[in-house]
């Protein structure tokens, strides 16, 4: 971009600028710290100029937005042509309690919907279990058969809106109702769109909810791959989540490098089942956390659709855009929330959010800034909405495609992040003697994530204790009260009366049925067939969560015991 004599001029411009302007404010009032670094504690430097991207070629680095490397962008108009989808995530309580969130939030302006499970259906359990005591219903929505789902989408037609459901060991049963569902209202299934977390990797290397081990987690995992590339062309069957990793104390570098192994991890593993890639990539997705250094997030989103577009390519042979174009959703930070002064989350939220806007988002959910102590109540829902509308509709920053690209700062940044998460990976790769699916479930085995991610969490927080990263409200400009807002509190009642519809909904179905459907899935995993298909007529026959998930595990062995519901 700048030839050697530009380059030299510069140089020498800038070495003036040092002795001339620089050199004596340093030594008159000096700095605010003798080192600036990121929330990763990734270094940055004072100033960047064209030497730092002295080395940056424009067509293979960065190119045009819609085309590879995706460096600006997977679409050439991005937000110009429509802003990214503001998919708030939602669930509590009762069904009918989720249904009545869903509607209002679509009043409220939303433009796709995001669920939330409670924790036993996160792990495949039913209401009426005994583990499932004292958490029915209260960090999500209960569903224990496709009754609770029928309610859940009263009123809302799936041909016309975008689902999200955030669940994975138990994401086939999910997928399965969403299914069942469109077929009672009509709906084709290649017209369904929507997204299933479904990630099991992530789960065995941060967020820990399992039901049966990793590799036939990842077996299932592809199962419902194989099913959406032939049932649901429209519906992303996986959401690759740094966010849990992120959210458990990785880096920036960490999160973008381990999401994207896990990617090409999974990508093996359909390669492996006989998938071509250019079947089943474009129906990939990935979900991203997007923390407080605006600069850092807008280059590791940026950088990770390059290293996602050249890894395609040249270690799979990918030759589609849409299978080298690396689309996600973004999610704020829940990790940096405080629970003191609670307002001030407005505006973390806020600069994250923008953030995932200015590094090229396909979706954001914008967290609430009640939700370090409950589940976010209605006001503060709106908030956070808003939040996402007034950047799209008043700031400006949905104007421009990739408007920081061409920063010297953001493209240095951009290059610093591709070379050190490009080191994970190949160490993972090599993990794997040059195979990413047997690196990823080595690194697993042998807990080099956990350590890794342990490491920098252990290492974040000695800096907040010493003051050297400033937590406002926390460590530095805190008050003595601080009023907690008023917060959503979930009945005592609501486990009962989910217990009783589940109840209901055994003494209503054909029993005769359930057996036959269930019988069938059996023979069908002891078969080491695509399960998928059996799961959909299971779940119409009205069997239950825990019925479907008893037999996955009776086959390949209970994980269950080694972690708590509760």
């Amino acid at each position: 971009m700048f030839d050697d004599d530009d380059l030299a001029a510069i140089r020498e411009a800038r070495e003036e600028w040092e002795s001339e302007r620089l050199d004596p404010v340093l030594d008159g009032y000096g700095e605010r710290s003798e080192r600036f670094a990121t929330v990763s504690n990734h270094e940055v430097d004072r100033l960047y100029t064209p030497e730092d991207v002295a080395d940056l070629d424009y067509e293979e680095d960065l190119g045009f937005p819609g085309e590879p490397p995706y460096t600006r962008g997977v679409y050439p108009t991005m937000y110009r042509g429509r802003t990214w989808t503001m998919r708030q995530f939602a669930g509590f309580g009762t069904p009918s309690e989720t249904n009545e969130r869903f509607h209002y939030l679509i009043e409220e302006g939303q433009t796709g919907l995001s669920t939330a499970f409670d924790m036993p259906s996160l792990m495949g359990l039913d209401s009426d279990d005994p583990m499932s005591d004292g958490e029915v219903g209260r960090e999500g929505v209960a569903v224990d058969t496709l009754r609770d789902m029928e309610i859940i989408f009263d009123g809302i037609d799936v041909g016309e809106v975008s689902t999200s459901f955030t669940i994975n060991p138990s994401a086939p049963v999910i997928y399965a109702m969403y299914v069942a569902i469109a077929d009672q209202q009509g709906v084709p299934r290649e017209e369904i769109r929507g997204t299933l977390q479904n990630d099991m990797l992530k789960e065995f290397i941060a967020q820990k909810e399992w039901v049966v081990p990793p590799r036939p987690s990842l077996d299932i995992v592809v199962d419902t791959v194989e099913f959406a590339v032939e049932e649901t062309p429209k519906f992303k069957p996986i959401s690759i989540s740094g966010y849990h990793i992120r959210e458990a104390g990785s880096t920036a570098i960490q999160e973008l490098a381990f999401t994207l192994a896990d990617g090409l991890a999974y990508v093996e593993a359909c390669r492996d089942r006989g998938l071509a890639v250019d079947e089943f990539a474009p129906q990939l997705s990935f979900f991203f956390n997007s923390h407080n250094a605006i600069f850092e997030e807008v280059a590791k989103f940026r950088a990770g659709r390059r290293i996602w577009a050249r890894l395609m390519d040249e270690w799979y042979g990918a030759e589609s855009d849409e299978s080298r174009a690396m689309k996600f959703h973004t999610q704020t930070a829940g990790q940096s929330l405080t629970a003191q002064q609670p307002l001030n989350n407005v505006v973390r939220v806020t600069i994250q959010a923008l953030a995932g806007v200015l590094g090229g988002t396909q979706s954001l959910h914008t967290n609430s800034f009640d939700e370090a102590l409950a589940l976010p109540s209605e006001d503060a829902v709106r908030v956070a909405l808003r939040t996402q509308q007034i950047i799209a509709e008043e700031s400006g920053a949905a104007d421009i495609v990739d408007p920081l690209g061409g920063s010297f700062a953001v493209e240095a940044l951009t290059d610093e992040v591709e070379a050190e998460a490009m080191e994970y990976i190949e160490a993972i790769r090599e993990m794997g003697d040059g195979s990413m699916r047997e690196g990823v479930l080595r690194g697993i085995d042998e807990g080099y994530f956990q350590r890794e991610i342990q490491d920098a969490a252990y290492e974040y927080q000695e800096r907040v204790e010493d003051g050297e990263e400033v937590v406002v409200g926390v460590n530095a400009y805190t008050v003595e009260e601080d009023t907690e807002p008023e917060t959503l509190r979930i009945d005592e009642e609501v486990q009962e009366t989910q217990r009783e519809r589940l109840a209901d909904v055994k003494a209503e179905r054909d029993d005769a049925a359930v057996e036959d459907a269930l019988a069938a899935l059996d023979e069908a995993i002891e078969a080491d067939e695509n399960v998928m298909p059996y799961v959909v007529d299971a779940v119409k026959a009205y069997a239950t969560m825990g019925e479907i998930m008893d037999l996955f595990e009776r086959h390949h062995g209970s994980y269950r015991e080694s972690v708590s519901v509760a």
